[in-house]
């Protein structure tokens, strides 16, 4: 997945200015692919000089409102589904937990409890990004609650792993 496809997804949905994404990447996105400001807005720029996107309003302040193009359409339905590169699964946490040996015992289990810690706060913060919204059952919103939900069971068992994974290196290292 790119930040591109995501920009375009959006956009499909409604047309916005780079401040109402940035929103939107916060409250809905942020657990599934999470985005910078400066990030956002160079993409806006490489879209709309791609043809994929378009300003289709401007308010105060110069605000720039965008909407995806039919081209844009196309490149979204494309990648959407097209055979992808989703099969790599990378993790920088368990690419350091991988080389915890290089660490003494309790500096690692130090990690793993952090990193335990971390999990279980997410998904507290899910849980109430969940039990807060309204669901009106529409298809944006059911495919942003399927995506929810993947985060916030994947946090759940993560930061249980990450517990047991610290009392295992204690123990056997």
């Amino acid at each position: 997945m790119s930040l591109r496809h995501a920009i375009l997804g959006l956009l499909a949905e409604t047309p916005s200015s780079g401040y109402d994404l940035m929103k939107r990447f916060e409250t809905s996105l942020a657990h599934v692919w999470p985005a910078k400001q400066s990030q956002v807005y160079g993409e806006l720029a490489k879209l709309s000089e791609a043809g994929l996107i378009e300003v289709t309003g401007t308010g105060a302040r110069n605000r720039r409102e965008y909407g995806i193009t039919d081209a844009g359409r196309a490149e979204l339905k494309e990648w959407m589904t097209g055979p992808g590169a989703d099969g790599a699964y990378r993790s920088a946490a368990l690419l350091r937990v991988f080389f915890l040996w290089t660490l003494p015992r309790e500096e690692g289990a130090a990690y793993l409890k952090e990193f335990a810690r971390r999990n279980q706060e997410r998904h507290a913060f899910l849980e109430a990004v969940r039990d807060g919204a309204q669901w009106r059952g529409d298809p944006v919103q059911v495919c942003e609650w399927l995506a929810l939900e993947f985060g916030i069971r994947g946090s759940k068992s993560t930061g249980e792993w990450a517990e047991w994974a610290a009392e295992q290196l204690t123990e056997h290292m």
